[in-house]
């Protein structure tokens, strides 16, 4: 509902807004808000812990700090898996940051509703930003305002494999869950371990059943459970949920899968070993595995497209639905003064930080070096081949359906999470979790 809203904003805007925007990229003439010359502290929040992403993002700060230096900025780096609830208990002690990053969808909304995001539609529609592409507009507007700057670049989900292994094994990139299948029977009857999960994110086992509903079903089940006019209980979420445990119980996962953690790079670990061939996975993947052994990278790693379901497909079913964000990261703005009303000189620093800073050639080369492709109309030309599939994957999909854990508002967000671990802990059903999907649905929407 939110989605088809933001979709129909995206081409009103588009069409009325954005034809006098000049891009960031462009450095003559800029058309940007004057900026207070009295000191000015702005406190920024972000989850940039790990180079190279904590030091281009430093980097854009220090830029403006020294363009600007009445203007200081107190960067606070969070790590990522506690980052939302960090935020929501800073929002209920009323102290928020003056710009934090998130992204998009439920969240975003919810941060709106709760008075810690300035509606910036004006600002967007008044003074330069980049030529953002379609959907990273839309994900970062909700019920007719621009509420964010996108920031982050495309983050899609694809599935990295071993090239090395799957040439001993013999195996080909699979087309089909089947041929998926197919394939992870013969990596263990090799010794390998098919997929490397660390599901102690639980957001991690969250991209196998977002993918294996959006392929058994397209957008249409989960956009009917979102506004509970259908159900977390139909055809798709229980074949998801059925598949995952069927695959659970054949060995698909490393050991110890449920108490690992993503953000120290444990699952990346068991590709290095030779223990796991594949991991399904955010393209921002391919940038920390660069980043850990680029002789690695260029020798062993290959991506490929979630595979797809054949019976769905035969039946009407899209199969090119993929999973992600276009928003990357975006940063929704806090600027106000004690007696409620919009502070301004702050607001605006905020945006010309976000947009002209973090959004500038030599942020957008360092992106594009660390294998990160911007949000950005012109950017979708990659200097390797793992960066182009993925790009060429996001670029050809009839739809990307934003990750279930940041479009779900905050509560239902967490019973998902929580779900995840039950779910592929094999502790209660795929009928079970659906029922509690639609509990905490039904209760948000009663909110």
């Amino acid at each position: 509902m939110k989605k088809l809203l933001a979709t129909a904003l995206t081409a009103a805007m588009l069409g009325s807004m954005l034809v006098g925007a000049v891009s960031v990229q462009a450095e003559e003439a800029k058309n940007i808000p004057e900026l207070t010359t009295e000191p000015l502290t702005i406190t920024l929040w972000d989850i940039a812990t790990e180079d190279p992403t904590k030091s281009i993002q430093e980097g854009a700060v220090q830029r403006f700090m020294a363009d600007y230096p009445n203007i200081t900025v107190n960067q606070v780096h969070q790590q990522n898996d506690n980052y939302k609830q960090q935020l929501i208990v800073a929002m209920s002690a009323d102290e928020c940051p003056d710009m934090y990053i998130h992204w998009g969808g439920g969240p975003m909304a919810e941060y709106y509703k709760s008075g810690h995001v300035n509606d910036i539609t004006e600002l967007f529609n008044t003074y330069d930003h980049p030529d953002f592409i379609d959907a990273a507009v839309a994900q970062a507007s909700y019920d007719g305002m621009v509420l964010a700057i996108p920031f982050g670049g495309l983050s899609g989900c694809d599935v990295f494999y071993n090239k090395t292994i799957f040439e001993e094994v013999g195996v080909e990139v699979p087309q089909t869950i089947d041929e998926l299948e197919a394939v992870c029977d013969k990596l263990i009857e090799a010794g390998y371990v098919p997929f490397s999960l660390a599901n102690g994110s639980k957001w991690t086992g969250s991209m196998y059943f977002m993918y294996l509903v959006a392929r058994h079903s397209g957008n249409d089940e989960f956009n009917a459970a979102y506004t509970q006019e259908g159900s977390f209980t139909s055809p798709a979420f229980i074949y998801a949920g059925e598949k995952i445990q069927e695959w659970v119980n054949k060995g698909y996962f490393n050991e110890g899968f449920n108490s690992l953690v993503t953000d120290n790079g444990e699952d990346r670990a068991l590709l290095y070993d030779n223990t796991c061939a594949m991991m399904l996975h955010g393209s921002w993947q391919a940038r920390s595995i660069k980043t850990d052994s680029e002789e690695w990278y260029d020798q062993n790693l290959g991506v490929f497209r979630f595979p797809e379901d054949a019976e769905a497909k035969e039946a009407g079913v899209p199969q090119n639905v993929e999973i992600g964000t276009a928003i990357g990261n975006g940063f929704s703005f806090n600027c106000w003064k004690e007696d409620g009303s919009v502070d301004q000189d702050k607001l605006n620093a905020c945006y010309v930080l976000a947009t002209q800073y973090y959004n500038d050639d030599t942020y957008n080369e360092q992106q594009m070096e660390n294998n990160t492709t911007p949000s950005i109309k012109g950017f979708d030309k990659q200097p390797d081949e793992i960066m182009q599939t993925i790009t060429d994957v996001f670029f050809n999909a009839s739809n990307v359906q934003l990750w279930y854990d940041q479009y779900l508002p905050a509560s239902v967000t967490e019973v998902h999470k929580d779900c995840m671990t039950e779910l592929f802990g094999l502790s209660k059903t795929p009928q079970e979790i659906g029922e509690a999907h639609d509990a905490a649905m039904q209760a948000a929407l009663a909110e």
